[in-house]
């Protein structure tokens, strides 16, 4: 409920740094080189992946927990003719019938997730996808498991997604003084 709140109130004050309106090369270069799909797109924000994926000819979901950053991606996708629906959720367990998704996108929601609930996303990443499925997402990560941030450490995102995931691609960066990674996982189980 606080994490719902800190992020409506973020939106409502026109202060959410990490909705930059602008879809990251790393994404784009991914829907240059695969064929269109389903897509889901967890903590869509305002919709600008959703929208920029959509472009590119998938198929979108994209899911938020911020109900008024769902109101704007909705205003946003009313105005185009892009086959992007949005609703308000929590990245742990959405209820679509439509599944499962060729590509789950996640810009920055795994890492910011409690501890408790990493295991239920991974879980729904299981039962969202199929063989062949891609997962991208982008994290910070922490370099000593002891340290209480609850972003992950590389070992860790590799070990939980190990047992349906093959890790493809692992690009580096820094961000805000922090470790970062774009990571590229397929559906191996």
């Amino acid at each position: 409920m606080i994490r719902r709140l800190f992020f409506e109130l973020r939106y409502l004050i026109g202060d959410a740094p990490w909705d930059t309106g602008i879809s990251p090369p790393e994404l784009i270069e991914y829907l240059r080189n695969h064929p269109p799909g389903r897509a889901l797109d967890l903590g869509c924000g305002t919709g600008t992946n959703s929208m920029t994926m959509a472009g590119f000819g998938w198929s979108v979901l994209g899911v938020d927990i911020s109900a008024l950053a769902i109101l704007l991606a909705r205003r946003r996708a009313r105005k185009s003719n892009a086959d992007v629906r949005f609703i308000r959720g929590d990245a742990t367990s959405i209820p679509d019938p439509e599944q499962p998704f060729d590509l789950v996108l996640d810009i920055g929601c795994f890492h910011s997730l409690p501890f408790e609930k990493k295991d239920a996303y991974i879980q729904f990443l299981n039962r969202s996808t199929k063989y062949g499925s891609d997962y991208l997402v982008y994290t910070w990560l922490k370099a000593n498991p002891d340290d209480p941030d609850i972003a992950p450490t590389e070992p860790e995102l590799r070990e939980r997604l190990s047992p349906i995931f093959e890790v493809m691609d692992v690009t580096y960066g820094t961000d805000h003084d922090r470790t970062s990674a774009w990571l590229l996982a397929t559906r191996s189980g």
